[in-house]
């Protein structure tokens, strides 16, 4: 209980686990200009840089600490669905929904081009995740955010129906530190790679 000291080059997250256990009723496709395009091990790089234009402003690190042959793996396997959200040939959104346990479905990636943020395209392509989730023979679709994410992502998973059930604190090298993403990235995360001192 208390305060408890983040070692020199780590940094602390905390982070909220939410479900959802049956479809929203108001969870309906929002016509909009924008179209989804299913992503293969075929467009690798493709998603690499999707994944870094939309993470690196909330720290997303887990896929660039992969190499490219796991990347491929999860992209190929028919158990996951990674799409990228197009307005023209521009590509603007990430979703990945992963069903490899069974029952349920992990909205694992969900984000937006920094441009395309806070103009009604974060609900086209909720809605279209939720009817995607729950064509599957699910009874679970969970999600998990975090400090470090946007400020209104939490709201915006509740509206959308999600409702949190467990808080967890993860702590992991700064990626910012080790070379996986710029020293500018998620500026709203301080960055301490001087030595510390008292508190």
């Amino acid at each position: 209980m208390g305060y408890s000291p983040v070692p020199p080059g780590k940094i602390a997250n905390a982070v909220t686990f939410l479900e959802m256990r049956a479809r929203p009723e108001n969870a309906t496709i929002v016509g909009a200009p924008l179209a989804l395009a299913r992503l293969t091990a075929e467009d690798l790089q493709d998603y690499r840089r999707l994944f870094r234009l939309i993470g690196e402003d909330w720290m997303w690190v887990s896929r660039l600490e992969m190499d490219d042959d796991a990347v491929r793996a999860i992209l190929s396997d028919p158990a996951v669905e990674v799409y990228a959200l197009q307005d023209g040939e521009r590509h603007i959104g990430l979703l990945e929904l992963d069903f490899r346990v069974s029952g349920e479905c992990e909205l694992v990636f969900f984000g937006l081009a920094r441009d395309a943020i806070g103009k009604g395209v974060g609900r086209f392509l909720m809605n279209e995740a939720i009817a995607k989730a729950w064509t599957q023979p699910i009874d679970r679709f969970w999600l998990h955010t975090c400090n470090f994410d946007h400020p209104a992502a939490f709201a915006f998973y509740q509206r959308s129906g999600f409702r949190p059930y467990a808080l967890m604190v993860e702590v992991h090298d700064d990626p910012r530190l080790t070379g996986l993403l710029p020293k500018t990235a998620a500026p709203h995360v301080p960055l301490l790679d001087m030595p510390r001192h008292g508190v």
